[in-house]
């Protein structure tokens, strides 16, 4: 079996007034261009009294090589989404106005394909090789993969301050 090792959790929140569907597909798209395969594991959406809530669940995926493999899971909470009217340059425009929280965390999966499972031998080796050959590697890999989240979670406060703004 795979070894998931945590690498990096960040989360981002937010309230205010934003276009829903441009920052769904922006935060999407982001990841795609890291070239992670972005899984939705969930879509949940409820109608509140109060606004509507929705839960998404992505899974990314992205292969460096035949043994390791870096794995994100984003974590969508939107609460009471109601739509607004706003008005930007004398042109009235449709946003949405709600509470976002979107957490990432992160994994550095090892031996994704289980090649080094076969055998209580093997998976000793794999031990080894992980502590004494490629101990550099692992710490690079993870370096990496935390640049990316943050990157990413960066991305969307910036998207976010630009689309709409802050309330109190």
């Amino acid at each position: 079996m795979s070894e998931l090792e945590p690498v990096y959790s960040t989360k981002l929140k937010h309230t205010g007034i934003f276009v829903y569907p441009e920052l769904y597909n922006f935060v999407f798209e982001w990841l795609r261009t890291l070239e992670y395969t972005v899984i939705e594991q969930r879509y949940n959406e409820k109608i509140r009294p109060d606004g509507k809530e929705v839960e998404i669940l992505w899974l990314c995926l992205r292969k460096i090589n035949d043994y390791f493999r870096y794995r994100i899971k984003v974590s969508w909470l939107i609460k009471q989404m109601v739509d607004v009217e706003v008005t930007e340059d004398g042109i009235k425009k449709k946003k949405n106005k709600a509470k976002i929280t979107i957490k990432i965390s992160s994994f550095l999966e090892k031996d994704y394909e289980n090649k080094w499972e076969q055998n209580p031998i093997a998976k000793f080796l794999r031990g080894v090789y992980d502590k004494f050959v490629i101990n550099t590697k692992i710490e690079a890999y993870q370096d990496r993969l935390a640049e990316e989240v943050e990157e990413t979670l960066e991305q969307g406060k910036a998207f976010l301050a630009l689309e709409g703004r802050r309330e109190p």
